[in-house]
């Protein structure tokens, strides 16, 4: 027998700690007892088995507490270890370290089987507690209450769901409680004591509004993931004004909808209209990409390239969970090399940089619009004051605000919270968004793509599947031709194809990036939208099934005085076949008529 052995005899297990010729010491590994001597005959059926235990954690695995503690007890029996095989020896180092710690010696025994056992000094970390404490009767009531009244949408008070606990638990059936009974302080208590807030503020609100209002905010800022130029974040929102048309109509609150870069906080683009969804997105993209000097001097304003020197994509685009964003159309510019990264809802924090731009620009122009439509945060409240009758800008003159003040918060407000380097103190940065995304410019790693407007545009546009045939290329019930394609028609297949919803009167076959033109063949859809197009088609069909009736009607009536000429036809027996030319010639000439005499006498 080897030193550490296990052997095993059904159900007995036992581990050899020393041994000579005669005998063995032995700790038996079911038994909690001190290891003793026995002569091998006695063992003589025991059997070599595998080490069980071996399923223990090493001690660098456990976590620093139970590391402490496993270590902390193996030093208590470090000392007896050396006595192990003398009995009287090891009792007498047992008492002495059980005196010296204060603690009983059968703890000692407990720490010392153990590790001969086990032969490890993991086997000493305290073992986890596997079941939770056992509840009182009066405990699962308290639990099953806050569950069942307290920790709902309905917002009941603490008192409540005791009232609403002792109604159920502690009431016989006639609804008269029944002593003895909890009080209001106990179930307090246990509420107090079991409390956890994001279970508070989930069940009681909703994960909508805890994502929201709630969640810790362990972000580390933008600058985790935009360590340059090029990460543009989307958002949009409805401006808090409203707007007049040019004859002074009420006409709503427009939608303002930007782009704004991570890292520097520069307003890359924006987009002011009455439309939201993809179409306000693409008049974003076409903003960005536009020459900032041109598009504010069509506007009236004059600006320098460098207070706003953006007419690129950024390589990046962040943007929430809203339809427009994550639709096919927008992740086609993906096409052009941006990556498209899509949050997860509820989480603004995300996407600071663009919250931040709508609080600074709505900020900026309120102090100066209020009276003029600018809707303040009393307008729900009963017997409020109408801000619609207060509207008189109309979409251009709040343009040129909107304009106005990006400019401003792009080239003059002050960006304290940017995070400066070395380099950037070295070269005199100023802290100015423009002066920020300038330097970006230069530095390795800019992301940042250039775009011509055709291509932008043509990336953007809704795509669907066309048909060839020898028709030509059928895109939505519409035919289309280009005569390069002429084998296309023959060979007939489908194809990838974008079009303008605007006006049916071309389409692009989409290849390997590329874009061929198409031309309608039916001219009279020129100019036209999808939606005039399939009108006009509707006007047709109902045209055409209203004159069906009709006809149908038509048909009936003519086979009706078909069938009165026949039946009144003067039958001569059987039809003489013979002399049929001659018959021809006088029927002719019985039937001409001289057209030239006939109109003569007619006048």
């Amino acid at each position: 027998m080897k030193n550490n052995q296990l052997l095993q005899h059904g159900q007995a297990i036992i581990r050899v700690l020393e041994s000579n010729e005669n005998e063995f010491l032995f700790v038996d590994c079911i038994d909690k007892k001190m290891p003793k001597w026995a002569s091998r005959v006695a063992f003589s059926e025991y059997i070599p088995c595998e080490d069980v235990f071996s399923v223990l954690p090493d001690i660098n695995d456990l976590d620093p507490q139970s590391r402490k503690i496993a270590y902390e007890r193996y030093t208590l029996i470090a000392g007896i270890l050396p006595y192990i095989a003398d009995k009287k020896q090891r009792c007498a180092a047992i008492a002495r370290v059980a005196e010296y710690n204060s603690i009983s010696k059968q703890t000692i025994y407990n720490y010392l089987w153990l590790y001969l056992v086990h032969q490890t000094v993991s086997a000493l970390a305290p073992k986890a507690l596997l079941t939770e404490k056992q509840l009182s009767p009066e405990e699962k009531n308290f639990r099953w209450a806050l569950n069942k009244y307290f920790y709902t949408q309905n917002g009941n008070t603490l008192n409540t769901a005791y009232t609403l606990m002792l109604k159920e638990k502690y009431c016989d059936t006639n609804g008269t409680l029944v002593q003895p009974y909890p009080s209001f302080y106990q179930f307090r208590y246990y509420y107090r004591k079991h409390k956890k807030m994001q279970n508070y503020y989930i069940s009681r609100d909703g994960l909508k509004n805890y994502q929201r209002n709630n969640r810790p905010l362990l972000g580390d800022g933008i600058q985790a993931f935009a360590p340059n130029i090029g990460v543009g974040m989307l958002d949009a929102t409805v401006c808090d004004i409203y707007l007049v048309n040019e004859a002074g109509k009420l006409v709503g609150r427009p939608i303002l909808t930007a782009c704004v870069d991570a890292y520097s906080g520069l307003c890359c683009g924006y987009s002011l209209s009455w439309e939201g969804g993809v179409y306000s997105l693409r008049n974003l993209m076409a903003t960005v990409i536009a020459d900032k000097v041109e598009l504010c001097k069509r506007h009236g304003i004059i600006i320098t390239q460098e207070e706003w020197n953006c007419n690129m994509l950024p390589s990046t685009l962040v943007t929430d969970m809203g339809k427009e964003y994550v639709s096919s159309t927008f992740e086609q510019i993906a096409d052009l090399g941006v990556t498209v990264v899509n949050l997860p809802p509820y989480r603004p924090e995300l996407k600071g940089a663009v919250e931040k731009f709508f609080d600074v620009i709505q900020g900026l122009y309120k102090p100066y619009l209020k009276g003029k439509g600018f809707i303040e945060p009393n307008y729900r409240e009963r017997g409020a004051h109408d801000y619609r009758k207060d509207a008189r800008l109309t979409m251009a003159d709040f343009e040129k605000i909107i304009l106005r003040c990006i400019v401003y918060y792009n080239s003059q407000r002050v960006n304290d919270s940017f995070p400066y380097t070395e380099a950037m103190l070295a070269e005199g940065i100023e802290p100015y968004s423009s002066c920020i995304w300038n330097y970006g410019l230069t530095q390795a790693g800019a992301g940042v793509i250039p775009v011509d407007y055709p291509t932008l545009i043509l990336t953007l546009l809704p795509r669907t599947i066309g048909k060839f045939s020898r028709k030509g290329l059928t895109v939505n019930k519409l035919r289309y031709k280009n005569n390069d394609y002429t084998e296309k028609y023959l060979t007939g297949g489908n194809a990838t194809v974008a079009y303008n919803p605007d006006d049916v009167s071309e389409v692009w076959l989409v290849e390997n990036g590329s874009y061929s033109p198409f031309t309608l063949i039916e001219r009279r859809f020129d100019g036209k939208g999808t939606q005039d197009v399939e009108l006009i088609k509707e006007a047709h069909k109902a045209a055409v099934k209203a004159a069906t009736e009709a006809n149908m009607q038509a048909r009936i009536d003519l086979a009706k005085h078909i069938t009165v000429v026949t039946e009144t036809a003067v039958s001569q027996g059987n039809t003489q076949i013979k002399g049929i030319r001659d018959n021809r010639k006088r029927e002719q000439r019985k039937t001409h008529i001289d057209y030239v005499k006939a109109g003569a006498n007619n006048e």
